[in-house]
């Protein structure tokens, strides 16, 4: 991968980098000011990829404006302003702020801590409120182009007033930028929300609420198809299956500590006959009562429960996107209860599950993050050193065992301890978090949980938490984005396709349909009085792999002609012979090497 990879600007911009964005941020304030000399300024940050500012203005902009903004903010970036800095008291700048008539920069100085310097950056004749950096001068902007235009309320509360902001930008060369644009055309053809819709996989109702979908038939065959995956591969590797209620006790979550930590993600209460029930939004406290059902020896160490457990947490609506920001989701969960000298084998275990796993689905963007906690921060962490110490060290020595590069991320633990994060990169290169392996040795002094060791004493186990594959949500939404759509035929809700050139071949279609349904595989018939011409280009927006074309030569030669979703016609192929192959690569369950397609 080049230096002037974009994946390499998105993951890692440099300080340059976000120093220009910066700085054309307020490039972009001076030219919506020209157009509007009455705009009102509200904050302008860098954010991931580029760079947001929020106006006040005397009406809503349209296309036409951000064109007209983006051509003073050419003019602007070739008049190479140089970015001067200046400080000022406190009553002197808030009385600057107060005579250009920026209100809400009146309101950011009164919050500001007694004694903070305050700060502006000017260029030409434009000043602006800032802590800064920025670069020397507006010349030195690289290419940067205006996205869109969205509403935002001043601080994000909803008691303050709407303000228009403006998204853009910014990279230090012209092939960046172009090479990120073509990135987020590409995206628009893989988003998930879209290909759920056309591939018929899941919706959205208004009257069951936002963040609550409804898995289609097609979707539910890739969900239910991943489920049992996920399940076979548990009982190969010694876990048990249970089944937990969606529902507890409050106070479940208070000996947990969850409901101190997590109480604003969760459901409101239910009263019922004076109880207060919440609706879980995780499933750990409900495993740790399964173990404390009976006291275990050493012998029976390590105990695998494994669910797949429908979990409920309050995103905010704004925060909701399709399947992969929901309310209502299900973990490919598991807890492991082993004792002190089990536990790096057990997370090594959980980490090569994983990989296999990603193996099969082909997934190969991804890095490990070790996930630390914050010892300045004793309210989000538990507080207990000793603790934190002894675990993350474990994993430290897990990655040098195995010989695996990570990173470090300070303050990404959870709150009972640390644990390893399996960062996947989607297809606008971000990194989202989507398999999880962690130690606690919180929980299990919380809920006092015990076996009888070698000694016959009684012993505190270690817990750790495995979320194998993310919740059914996000990691089906990753892979509709990661696959176009376009199933693996282990995953794919319509292996095959039978198209009947006429209406006299019907019946042999049906008849091999229901040999090859009967074999476990997912063959549909289009019997339809349609040319088939019209059949294929059906069946290929649908990301069919494979169509079987079926004539008067083919019934009569025992054979069908066989056409491959990513190369087309690929000729006549004996019936039995097609059936044995697509069986054994569906059964591989995984991304093998195609012996139907390779023909």
């Amino acid at each position: 991968m080049s230096s002037e990879s974009v994946e390499d600007e998105l993951s890692a911009p440099s300080d340059f980098l976000s120093r220009m964005r910066h700085t054309t941020t307020h490039v972009m304030a001076q030219a919506v000011n020209e157009i509007f000399p009455d705009a009102k300024l509200g904050i302008g940050p860098v954010i991931e990829n580029g760079f947001y500012y929020d106006f006040d203005l005397p009406r809503s902009l349209t296309p036409d404006d951000l064109e007209e903004i983006e051509r003073r903010m050419t003019r602007i970036v070739k008049e190479d302003l140089k970015l001067n800095r200046f400080v000022e008291p406190r009553e002197v700048a808030r009385q600057r702020c107060e005579n250009m008539g920026q209100s809400y920069k009146v309101q950011l100085i009164d919050d500001l801590p007694e004694g903070e310097e305050i700060s502006f950056f000017q260029q030409g004749d434009f000043i602006d409120l800032c802590r800064g950096p920025h670069i020397e001068s507006t010349g030195r902007i690289g290419a940067f182009k205006l996205m869109s235009v969205a509403g935002a309320y001043w601080r994000g509360s909803e008691k303050n007033p709407m303000l228009q902001r403006i998204y853009g930008t910014a990279f230090q060369k012209k092939s960046q930028l172009e090479s990120y644009l073509e990135m987020l055309e590409e995206a628009k053809k893989r988003d998930h929300k879209v290909l759920g819709k056309q591939l018929g996989l899941f919706m959205n109702s208004s009257l069951i609420g936002p963040g609550l979908p409804l898995w289609l038939p097609n979707g539910a065959i890739v969900r239910r198809t991943l489920e049992r995956f996920i399940q076979d591969v548990e009982i190969e590797r010694g876990y048990e299956h249970v089944y937990t209620p969606v529902l507890a006790h409050k106070n479940l979550y208070e000996v947990s500590g969850h409901w101190e930590h997590y109480k604003d993600g969760m459901f409101p209460v239910m009263e019922i006959d004076g109880e207060e029930f919440v609706l879980r939004p995780m499933n750990c406290p409900h495993h740790i009562q399964i173990f404390k059902n009976e006291l275990r020896s050493y012998r029976e160490l390590p105990v695998r429960y494994a669910e797949l457990g429908t979990m409920y947490r309050w995103e905010k609506s704004g925060e909701l996107s399709g399947l992969s920001r929901v309310r209502a989701m299900t973990l490919s969960d598991a807890h492991i209860f082993c004792s002190e000298d089990q536990v790096k084998d057990e997370v090594k275990a959980a980490i090569l599950m994983i990989e296999d796993a990603y193996r099969r689905l082909g997934i190969t963007e991804y890095r490990y993050r070790l996930s630390l906690h914050d010892p300045k921060n004793t309210e989000k962490y538990v507080d207990n050193p000793e603790l934190w110490s002894k675990a993350e060290g474990e994993l430290r020595e897990v990655f040098a065992e195995l010989d695996m590069p990570y990173y470090e991320g300070v303050g990404e633990a959870a709150f009972y301890g640390p644990k390893i994060d399996i960062q996947l990169k989607n297809v606008l290169g971000r990194e989202e978090t989507v398999s999880t392996v962690q130690v606690d040795r919180h929980l299990p002094n919380q809920f006092e949980l015990e076996f009888i060791g070698e000694d016959g004493k009684r012993h505190r186990p270690v817990m750790i938490h495995r979320g194998y594959l993310s919740t059914m949500e996000r990691m089906i939404s990753f892979l509709i984005e990661h696959y176009a759509g376009a199933f693996p035929v282990w995953l794919a809700p319509e292996q095959v396709r039978i198209l009947s050139i006429a209406d006299r071949h019907n019946e042999w279609c049906e008849a091999l349909a229901k040999r090859m349904n009967a074999l476990g595989l997912r063959v549909k018939v289009d019997a339809r009085s349609e040319k088939t011409g019209k059949k294929i280009a059906e069946a290929q927006i649908r990301k069919i792999p494979y169509m079987l074309i079926v004539g008067d030569r083919d019934i009569e030669n025992g054979t069908v002609s066989v056409r491959v979703r990513e190369k087309g016609d690929i000729g006549p192929r004996p019936v039995d012979e097609f059936i044995a192959d697509l069986k054994a690569e569906a059964d591989a369950r995984g991304l093998p090497d195609h012996p139907i397609a390779s023909v």
